[in-house]
């Protein structure tokens, strides 16, 4: 089923690998005709055309955009009490570790009386979307609201789209999350439309904009953060899950194939790839998914990214080169089952997560491993990190010297700035610990 790339017997460059293995990818630019207009009229109309949005997409207009309270309440009195004790202890696990992410305020002394102060603010309002197309996402509640409340952010709104089958309101698992979590401001509004509204707002509606916008979306959702990105701050452009896998001849192929099942049945443009030096378990993985695919519930959904050009299984020469590969790929979800597993994880420079030995699997950090779902994806974990608390946080320097440490660093400040021809701002420096007369000449 998994198509196999071969690299066995060579050593490829970074430049090489990044060209021959499985990636599919999605083309934001692609979208952006259609996703520009969508923007463009609910930044000028609000809510108004938001629903009209909502009504084309996703066949169902909500009473308001906001989901009343009563609503929110009924939800968590419906669902049954073992998704309630399981979002509870996701919830605890999710924020212990993202309660350990936030830094503390740090002074450093460069002189006597010259200091500089870092601190960290929370981003005051946040608007966070759920998404609600293919599948349900309460996980995503969790993710993205427990990071900001730990940063300490003061409001949120969690937008997700309406759903026909709940009278136009959000899928009640996910108002339960909120209720859990204590959010009580949840926009039924998807798509490109809600990524605007939250944006721009809607003063009639009552609606007010939000500072930055997280969380994952199809395409379009993508696309539209793309275009608000400046007017709010987002936490990152999200491509279609990925799992990759390094693997020696020590894994189990049958635990390799489920969690290769089960990154696939995200959706059609998800990515599953394999990275072993067993020529053996690539072939017993490649049975064990044709085997136990096809009883899933989503099962043609999983081919279709299982066959797709994103996925794959890549033969190399030894441990190293496997390395090497995953580290080329710079996988969302990395998982790594070799003996000594804890050792190779230390040695991967790039992936969103790492997922430790045979029982660690990705399914465990999409729920309630503790640490976040939310990750750069599409080789963007080279550069970029995975939502946390930190991104939530700005850092913001106090600096304050007093005269004698001015004084002290004031002749290189004027160096500095006659030498990049800034003389005014030597002058400034100059003007606080040199008095001068009215022909200015040095008292």
């Amino acid at each position: 089923m998994l198509k196999v790339t071969d690299l066995r017997g060579r050593t490829p460059s970074t430049s090489e690998l990044r060209r021959v293995l499985p990636r599919g990818g999605t083309d934001v630019n692609a979208v952006l005709p259609t996703v520009t207009p969508i923007v463009e009229d609910v930044k000028c109309h609000g809510a108004k055309k938001a629903l009209e949005y909502g009504q084309k997409f996703d066949g169902i207009t909500p009473e308001s955009v906001r989901v009343p309270q009563s609503v929110i309440d009924a939800a968590l009195e419906g669902i049954s009490d073992e998704v309630e004790e399981a979002l509870k202890q996701a919830i605890a696990r999710i924020r212990k570790v993202h309660a350990e992410q936030k830094p503390a305020a740090h002074t450093t002394e460069l002189a006597p009386g010259a200091t500089v102060t870092e601190k960290f603010l929370p981003v005051q309002r946040v608007g966070l979307y759920v998404p609600g197309g293919e599948a349900v996402y309460p996980s995503s509640v969790l993710m993205n609201v427990v990071p900001a409340q730990e940063a300490g952010t003061e409001t949120m709104v969690v937008a997700t789209p309406p759903q026909e089958a709940f009278g136009g309101w959000p899928h009640p698992t996910i108002l339960a999350a909120c209720k859990l979590l204590g959010v009580d401001e949840v926009w039924a509004v998807g798509g490109a439309q809600a990524v605007a509204l939250m944006a721009y707002g809607d003063d009639e509606a009552g609606l007010e904009p939000v500072d930055m916008i997280t969380g994952p979306g199809n395409i379009f959702v993508t696309a539209a953060k793309r275009l608000v990105n400046g007017v709010v701050g987002i936490d990152a452009e999200a491509g279609p899950s990925e799992i990759a896998i390094v693997a020696d001849s020590t894994a189990d192929p049958v635990y390799l194939a489920y969690d290769l099942i089960s990154q696939a049945e995200h959706d059609l443009l998800a990515a599953s790839v394999l990275i072993t030096d067993s020529e053996e378990l690539a072939k017993q993985v490649n049975e064990e998914i044709e085997a136990r695919y096809t009883v899933t519930l989503n099962a043609d959904r999983v081919k279709a990214a299982l066959t797709g050009q994103q996925s794959g299984i890549v033969l190399v020469d030894d441990l190293a080169a496997s390395i090497a590969v995953a580290d080329a790929y710079a996988a969302e979800h990395l998982e790594i089952h070799t003996t000594n597993a804890r050792e190779v994880a230390e040695q991967i420079s790039n992936a969103g997560a790492i997922f430790v030995g045979p029982y660690s699997p990705v399914p465990l950090g999409d729920y309630a491993a503790g640490s976040n779902h939310v990750l750069p994806t599409s080789g963007t974990a080279r550069f970029s990190s995975g939502l946390s608390t930190h991104t939530f946080l700005r850092a913001v320097n106090l600096i304050e010297y007093d005269e004698v440490a001015l004084k002290e660093i004031g002749p290189h400040i004027i160096v500095l700035s006659e030498d990049e021809q800034l003389p005014a701002h030597g002058e400034a420096i100059r003007a606080r610990y040199e008095v001068t007369g009215a022909e200015g000449e040095e008292q």
